[in-house]
C-alpha cells in the first residue's frame, strides 16, 4: 500500500495551514479514509507527547486526534525548538538529537534527509493519503537550495500542492502570484489549486479578484474560507497569542505570563473557554494588575525567562501579590521558577551553576541532560489549597521537562500512577498556601480537576462562577470540517489528490 499525498504550503507564517490540515484530515476521515498528517521539520514551542514517549509539535497531534488516530513521531521527524542566544534544541524522531545555533542546523539537514522521507514513506505504507504541512513561506529564496520542508520536499515526492493565502494581512493576490513567480518552473508546476483564507464580508465582492487570479496564475482556485473565531482549535504559532484577543470581562481574572520562551500555550485555552473566566497573556508590570490567578507557564530556557522575569519588574510584582493572597500556578518551568534554588551543575542551560528562584513553593530544582517525556495518568493526593476541592480526581497529561524538583517543605500535589504507559507510584508538584506547581502539561483539559481548582479561587474571593457548556473536542473538529467542506471545491482537491471515494 502506498498512500496518496495532498500538501498544504502558504505565502507566509500563520495563514492557516495547520487549520486547513486539520480540517482536511477531519473531512477525509468523515469519507471513510484512513488519513495522517505529516509535517517534515516544525519550528515551535508548543510540542505533545505520543503514547510511546517521543515528543513532535502540537499541530501535528491535534491533526492526528481530528484523523482519529494516535499521534506518532512518523508525523513530524524534526522538532525545533527554539532556545536563548539563536540556538535551537534539535528533536529528531521524537528523541532529543543536538543543541546548535541556525547556521549549524543546517549543514545537518543533508544528513536529515532521509529522515524525513522514510518517516514519510512510513505513513504512506498504513495510510490511504497523508495531508503534508509545509513552514514559513514556499518562496523563501535565501534557502531554496537546502529546505526540506516546502517545495524541495514536494519535488522529491512528486507531491501536489494546494498553495494558501491570507486575505486578512491584505494583498493576498500578490502575495499568491508573487509566490508563484518566484518558484522555479518545475515546482511551480506542482502548485494545483490556490485557496484564500480569513476573508471577511460579502463573497460576490470578491468574485472579480478570483477570476483575476485563475486567468494571471492559470490555476483553479479551490475556494475562499472565511474568518472564523466560534471553533476552537489548539493553536501551534505563538502569533497566536499576538492576534488573540481576550474576553473583555469576566468574573475571574487569570493572568498568564508571557516569558519571552513560553512553551505549550494551549494548556490554558480551557481556562479561556469558560463563559465566567477571562485569560490575558501579559508582559509587563503595567499590565499585570491585580489578577485572581497568576499563572507561570512552561519555558523551554526556564534560567534565562527567569531573568526576564526580574529585569521586568513581574518577579517582584508577583511575589508581592502572592504575599497580599493571590493565588499562583506554575507549569513546568513556571513550577521550576516558584522554588527556592535552581541548580544547573552540568551547565545543561547556562554557565550558571546555581540561581535563586522566586521562593513562591520550598522546593529546589536541579537540571538534567536528559530530557523525560512521558504521557501520563494520575490522581490528586492532597485536599490543600487549590486543590481543596478536588481530592482524588484523576487526570490525564503530559510532562516535558529536564530537571528534577525535590521538596524541602509544603506537600506533593498529585501522585503519577502510569508514565508512558507503564505503571508508577511517583509525587508530582508541590502545594503550600495559595501557591501551587507541576510538570503536568495538560492538567487544565481535565474538566472535573479544573473547575475545582477555579471555584475554590472563587470562594475565596467572594464570588460564584457559572460555567460553559463543556465543548466536545471531536465536535469542534467536525464544525471546522463543515466549514472548509463547505468553502473548498473538495471533487477538485480530491482530484487533486488521486482518489476517486466520495465523487
Amino acid at each position: 500500500m502506498t498512500g496518496r499525498l495532498l500538501m498544504v504550503q502558504g505565502t507566509a507564517s500563520h495563514v492557516g495551514k495547520s487549520i486547513l490540515v486539520t480540517a482536511l484530515c477531519r473531512i477525509f476521515k468523515q469519507d471513510g479514509y484512513a488519513v495522517a498528517p505529516f509535517k517534515a521539520q516544525n519550528m515551535s514551542l508548543n510540542s505533545f507527547v505520543t503514547p510511546d514517549g517521543g515528543e513532535i509539535g502540537r499541530a501535528q497531534a491535534v491533526q492526528a486526534e481530528a484523523a482519529g488516530i494516535a499521534p506518532s513521531v512518523e508525523m513530524n521527524p524534526i522538532l525545533l525548538k527554539p532556545e536563548a542566544h539563536s540556538r535551537s534544541q534539535v528533536v529528531v524522531l521524537g528523541k532529543v538529537r543536538a543543541s546548535v545555533a541556525a547556521g549549524e542546523y543546517y549543514m545537518m539537514k543533508a544528513e536529515l534527509f532521509p529522515v524525513v522521507t522514510e518517516a514519510l514513506e512510513k505513513l504512506r505504507s498504513r495510510y490511504d493519503i497523508v495531508v503534508i504541512e509545509g513552514a514559513g513561506g514556499a518562496a523563501e529564496v535565501n534557502f531554496a537550495r537546502t529546505e526540506i520542508v516546502n517545495m524541495g520536499f514536494a519535488r522529491h515526492f512528486q507531491a501536489p500542492v494546494l498553495l494558501v493565502g491570507d486575505i486578512e494581512r491584505g494583498g493576498v493576490f500578490a502575495s499568491l502570484l508573487g509566490t508563484l513567480w518566484l518558484l522555479e518552473p518545475d515546482d511551480a508546476r506542482l502548485v494545483k489549486a490556490l485557496i484564500i483564507n480569513k476573508f471577511r464580508g460579502d463573497i460576490k465582492l470578491l468574485e472579480p479578484g478570483v477570476k483575476f487570479l485563475e486567468e494571471k496564475s492559470g490555476i483553479p482556485v479551490a475556494g475562499v474560507i472565511p474568518y472564523f473565531d466560534h471553533i476552537h482549535i489548539a493553536q501551534e504559532d505563538s502569533v497566536a497569542l499576538e492576534q488573540s484577543r481576550p474576553r473583555q470581562k469576566g468574573l475571574m481574572d487569570v493572568a498568564v505570563i508571557r516569558v519571552p520562551h513560553i512553551s505549550n500555550f494551549d494548556d490554558f485555552d480551557p481556562l479561556a473557554q469558560e463563559s465566567d473566566v477571562r485569560v490575558r497573556f501579559v508582559k509587563s508590570v503595567a499590565d499585570l494588575n491585580s489578577p485572581d490567578l497568576i499563572i507561570l507557564p512552561g519555558s523551554k530556557t526556564t534560567a534565562a525567562d527567569l531573568n526576564w522575569l526580574r529585569e521586568s519588574g513581574l518577579a517582584d510584582r508577583i511575589i508581592e501579590l502572592f504575599q497580599q493572597g493571590a493565588f499562583v500556578i506554575g507549569i513546568c518551568g513556571g513550577y521550576q521558577m516558584l522554588g527556592e534554588y535552581i541548580d544547573d551543575p552540568e551547565q545543561v542551560e547556562s554557565k550558571v551553576k546555581r540561581q535563586r528562584g522566586l521562593g513562591l513553593l520550598p522546593v529546589t530544582t536541579t537540571f538534567l541532560p536528559e530530557k523525560e517525556t512521558h504521557q501520563v495518568e494520575g490522581i490528586v493526593i492532597t485536599d490543600e489549597g487549590l486543590l481543596s476541592r478536588a481530592g482524588d480526581m484523576h487526570f490525564t497529561g503530559y510532562e516535558i521537562h529536564m530537571g528534577k524538583t525535590e521538596l524541602s517543605g509544603g506537600k506533593p500535589a498529585f501522585c503519577i500512577r502510569t508514565r508512558s504507559g507503564k505503571h508508577c507510584d511517583s509525587s508530582d508538584g508541590c502545594i503550600e498556601g495559595t501557591a501551587m506547581g507541576t510538570y503536568i502539561h495538560g492538567l487544565f483539559h481535565n474538566q472535573g480537576l479544573r473547575r475545582a481548582i477555579l471555584n475554590h479561587i472563587a470562594q475565596g474571593k467572594g464570588f460564584t462562577l457559572s460555567f460553559s457548556d463543556s465543548k466536545d473536542q471531536g465536535g469542534e473538529y467536525d464544525k471546522l470540517a463543515e466549514l472548509v467542506r463547505n468553502s473548498l471545491d473538495m471533487s477538485l482537491i480530491r482530484r487533486i489528490a488521486g482518489l476517486s471515494k466520495g465523487e
